[in-house]
């Protein structure tokens, strides 16, 4: 299911197979040069295929963002927590390509990312940013009415420094204005 959003030029569209070398390497750069990722070793190729496989497998999307047919951004949902009380809240993970923050493709990314998890039995999304300093995804999630639920202190270490955690949270469809629906509740 292809979406044109934020800008004509950015396709967000369902992550192939075909996507993940691209995604791997925007995923590879944020990982060895900033603080979004805890990670400290780029993961491989097949990892990624893996980690993109368990999103698929739980009935989550896993999006990429094209510009003149070229991936320059991926987004994607993840379980919260493993466990089975956490079955209504997932987190949101969002990447660009290098140099081209604050264009639109987060926002395009993350939009698309809250429509299709609303569709879900789905009520809170979490944004677990790695770094106070990280003002651009901040900023992405504040646009997009997340709110600052906390800032976890020195939770990190990397590149020589200690990073926060800042924790961020919206509503999906009814949030926790209404119980799930009894079918929901059981299959989960």
């Amino acid at each position: 299911m292809n979406q044109k959003l934020e800008r004509a030029d950015i396709l967000v569209r369902d992550c192939t197979v075909d996507d993940m070398t691209v995604v791997q390497e925007i995923y590879a750069h944020h990982v060895l040069h900033g603080t979004a990722s805890f990670e400290e070793a780029a993961p491989s190729l097949e990892e990624m295929c893996k980690r993109r496989e368990t999103v698929l497998a739980s009935g989550l999307p896993y999006l990429v963002a094209e510009i003149d047919g070229r991936v320059q951004g991926y987004a994607y949902a993840g379980m919260f927590r493993p466990r089975i009380a956490y079955r209504y809240s997932i987190e949101d993970s969002v990447y660009v390509a290098p140099g081209l923050g604050g264009r639109g493709i987060g926002k395009a990314l993350l939009t698309e990312l809250i429509r299709r998890c609303e569709q879900g039995p789905w009520r809170q999304m979490i944004a677990v940013i790695g770094d106070s300093a990280n003002h651009g995804s901040i900023n992405l999630h504040r646009s997009l009415s997340f709110h600052h639920t906390g800032t976890l202190a020195s939770t990190g270490f990397k590149f020589g420094r200690w990073i926060d955690t800042v924790m961020m949270q919206r509503a999906l469809g009814d949030g926790d204005s209404t119980l799930p629906e009894p079918a929901e509740a059981e299959s989960a």
